[in-house]
């Protein structure tokens, strides 16, 4: 999947912001700042991956990459930093897709790739953008673009 994925968006991210919000592995956001993003956070809740995402970014010398410990609903409220390309691979169990993409379009630049991996697709609403779908196994993923403002809505609706 995940060289379907950089396919889609194209195999350099040159000078993009980048945010992994339930990073895991680090996988996704490692693979960013290997390709030329210029910055890449990545939020993880669990302290121990969180540390062995430190030590894999000492590891590899990615300087650009900025580990965050802390709930992702918490990162979103609290930070204004906007981004170009997002990674959600939430735990399927939680059951966050719906919560996060309420709330990610104030952290979002115009026409912001959003990749989504969860057990079944994801309808987009209004101002969201299908760009890709597919599925492997059990796992369903898709390509976004967000094409609204950064209050949820879609340019020019008040």
């Amino acid at each position: 999947m995940r060289e379907t994925l950089f396919n889609w968006l194209g195999q350099r991210l040159d000078g993009l912001a980048c945010l992994d919000l339930f990073a895991g592995s680090g996988a996704l956001g490692f693979e960013a700042a290997s390709r030329g993003a210029a910055r890449v956070v990545m939020v993880e809740h669990d302290r121990a991956v969180s540390a062995h995402l430190e030590r894999t970014r000492a590891l590899v010398g990615a300087r650009q990459v900025e580990i965050v410990q802390g709930d992702a609903f918490d990162y979103l409220a609290r930070r204004g930093e906007k981004f170009d390309v997002v990674f959600l691979d939430p735990p399927f169990r939680q059951n966050a897709l719906p919560a996060v993409l309420e709330r990610l379009p104030a952290r979002l630049e115009a026409l912001a790739r959003v990749y989504v991996e969860a057990a079944a697709p994801l309808e987009p609403r209004a101002a969201w953008q299908e760009l890709k779908r597919a599925r492997a196994g059990q796992v369903s993923y898709q390509l976004l673009e967000w094409r609204g403002d950064d209050q949820g809505g879609l340019p020019g609706n008040v």
